[in-house]
């Protein structure tokens, strides 16, 4: 009889599963942009070409981590 009363709300009929499919593409939209920019990122440093090619396979084999690694290791290290 709970779970009646809980769908009878409306909420977890229409309002939650909606707020979650929004969340979920929201969330993977900023991970693709955060992995594009890195690639992007990647391709145009002043690492040379072994590095580069090591950070690619690295974002393209793990995607998020790799990404966010980049941003906060190896782009650091990049003489200017």
């Amino acid at each position: 009889m709970p779970l009646l009363a809980l769908n009878d709300s409306g909420l977890l009929a229409t309002g939650l599963p909606i707020l979650l499919l929004i969340g979920f593409v929201v969330v993977s939209l900023v991970a693709v942009v955060l992995i594009i920019a890195a690639v992007f990122s990647i391709l145009t440093s002043r690492v040379d070409g072994a590095m580069k090619v090591v950070w690619l396979i690295f974002v393209c084999i793990a995607p998020l981590i790799g990404a966010i690694l980049w941003f906060l290791v190896g782009r650091s290290r990049v003489p200017y």
